[in-house]
């Protein structure tokens, strides 16, 4: 594949530069095809991005739908087909300023403008069709293969909400037809998976613009498999010596000044409110609240390791653009704690909570993680705490642990937390990008800042390390994570919904109440169909719409033979069963959580 660079040289294309280049191409084929279709649009900018490329173009009055995009795609072939040449001019500052003014881009005059006053200024021209781009690009139209116009989406100019919005018009291009292909089918399967769409099919958890974006309601199937998660893993750390506690979602700006967040991460928080001359914050993390816990009485060093928990609500000011369902939301829940230790228990401690996370993701089938230990950035001054003696001992010891106890890491530099360096277990999901479930972080920051103590067995006033922990998570983003990866299909332990009764006909109704109240007061969760269907559609939207592991099927023959008839959502196989034998199948797989 053949490029021209912005000195106007010809030469193969290096592999690892082909797709940013065939994306920044089409970029600039799209904004022709969109030229010829709509003469008014103006340009602002046009990148290759990870996935594809994207221009945010000013269209006026003219407001472009989906259905529009199949008559740029034809045009984008049409200029393929064209094989035109793209061919590089390099311009003098002025003379950029003036053409552009010419040809009506005011964006680009006004991004000459941000430019250094030495900038080289480059414009690629392919046709009638002439931007201003710094390349590499395409020798010709033609090389371009494969591609496909995504989606249409909002930007304002230079992301600032202050400036017009445009529009983003979103592609993406590969090197041939069967990897456009693989990747389309990538995209629908994410669809099929995205946990927004099956949460509202499911009637798991909405959102309402007047509520506020990024505040995410449960509604009663999803808070039940919020319980079941929430006692879970309340059960495991009880188990583990956890105390766990509940706490305001609130804090005084005073309280996050002393912890350092106020200095390092305010603009993550939400507004302060003045009240009675105090100035108050939504919390965003629960550190500082079980710091003061801590430091409610004196201890010894017998009473340590102390393990402080909590489900806990906070809430963080994210971009919108960032919002994404439950699985990143400005309200969220997080199953956090704090361990305060000694020193000397620093490993074993460590140790213990790997031990959790992994049990953890062995209970969820969960196989494809990394662990990472996440460092600071000793050049970056503002991100961090400075203590350079403080970070250097805290990153050599989680280094050393994690050794000692044969963890497998990488190490990344700049993903510390800005009072201490981290381990973090990365999820890879069934479609997209890995993310962070779990982590454990080591501190000897904020024990100092709040001046917490123990007393040794010297009898000597020393400081706790504190040890940051939670194993799912945000139990909004666990849930996501399995939503995502069962499509719905949850285990019987999980299930919102464990059983459903369907009688066949209005005869069998009260044999089926009896049969669920049966369920039901062995406390099971089951719901009775009485809606007048027929049993071949009760069944279909039972296993697809409400995916339930198992219905119980009513009709003459269970009636006189005082049996039930189950339809196994996995293997759409019916069985009979007695109501205990049945009662007992369901017992044992909620306790092997199978």
């Amino acid at each position: 594949m053949k490029i021209i660079y912005n000195d106007g040289r010809v030469a193969e294309c290096p592999e690892e530069l082909e797709l940013e280049v065939l994306r920044h191409s089409a970029a600039h084929i799209m904004a022709q095809a969109v030229k010829r279709l709509y003469p008014g649009a103006r340009f602002a900018y046009g990148p290759a991005t990870e996935k594809g490329f994207h221009y945010d173009i000013d269209l006026g009055d003219v407001k472009l739908s989906d259905e529009d995009l199949p008559a740029i795609e034809k045009e984008m072939q049409k200029i393929v087909k064209e094989n035109l040449p793209f061919k590089v001019y390099p311009m003098p500052r002025d003379e950029a300023i003036r053409l552009m003014q010419e040809r009506g881009e005011i964006y680009k005059v006004e991004h000459i403008a941000d430019l250094a006053p030495d900038a080289q200024i480059t414009f690629y021209q392919q046709g009638e069709y002439i931007d201003m781009c710094v390349g590499p690009h395409l020798a010709y139209t033609k090389a371009l293969k494969a591609f496909k116009l995504t989606a249409l989406s909002g930007a304002y100019w230079k992301n600032d909400q202050k400036n017009k919005m445009l529009t983003r018009l979103n592609g993406t291009a590969f090197r041939n037809q069967d990897e456009l292909a693989a990747y389309l089918k990538e995209v629908e399967e994410a669809k099929a998976r995205d946990h927004r769409r099956i949460g509202k099919d499911m009637q798991l958890f909405m959102t309402d613009d007047l509520i506020g974006k990024g505040l995410p309601m449960f509604l009663p199937k999803g808070y039940t498999l919020w319980q079941q998660l929430e006692n879970y893993i309340r059960d495991k750390e009880v188990m583990l010596g956890y105390q766990h506690v509940l706490t305001p979602c609130v804090g005084t700006v005073d309280l996050y000044k002393t912890s350092g967040h106020w200095e390092h991460y305010k603009d993550n928080m939400f507004p302060a409110m003045e009240v009675e001359g105090e100035a108050f914050v939504l919390r965003p993390m629960n550190c500082p609240h079980h710091m003061r816990i801590y430091a409610n009485r004196p201890h010894s060093y017998r009473d340590l390791p102390i393990r402080i928990g909590e489900i806990a609500h906070d809430f963080r000011f994210e971009a919108s653009g960032t919002l994404k369902g439950i699985e990143r939301g400005r309200h969220f829940c997080q199953n956090d704690a704090h361990l305060f230790v000694t020193p000397e228990q620093i490993k074993d401690e460590v140790s213990a909570v790997c031990d959790l996370i992994f049990s953890t993701y062995q209970d969820f089938g969960i196989t494809d993680y990394r662990c990472v230990l996440s460092l600071r950035d000793p050049e970056d001054k503002v991100k961090y705490h400075h203590d350079d003696e403080m970070w250097n001992r805290a990153e050599a010891a989680l280094r050393e642990v994690l050794t000692e106890l044969g963890i497998n890491f990488t190490e990344e530099i700049g993903e510390a937390a800005f009072y201490g360096p981290k381990l973090d277990v990365n999820v890879k999901p069934a479609v997209g990008a890995e993310y962070t479930l779990s982590t454990c972080q080591l501190d000897f920051c904020l024990p100092a800042k709040f001046e917490l103590k123990y007393i040794d067995k010297d009898g000597v006033e020393k400081t706790p390390v504190v040890l940051h922990r939670a194993i799912l998570g945000s139990l909004d983003r666990f849930m996501a994570y399995l939503i995502e990866e069962t499509k719905g299909i949850f285990p019987v332990w999980l299930a919102p919904v464990q059983a459903k009764v369907l009688p066949v006909s209005d005869k069998s109704m009260d044999y089926a109440r009896k049969v669920y109240d049966y369920f039901r007061n062995l406390r099971f969760r089951v719901e009775l169909d009485d809606r007048n269907e027929k049993i071949g559609y009760k069944i279909r939207y039972a296993r697809q719409e409400d995916k339930v592991p198992y219905m119980i099927i009513i009709g003459e023959k269970e009636i006189a033979e005082g049996n039930i008839s189950v339809r196994d959502r996995e293997t759409d196989q019916t069985t009979v069963y007695s109501l205990e034998d049945f009662a007992e199948k369901l017992n044992e797989e909620v306790k092997a959580k199978k």
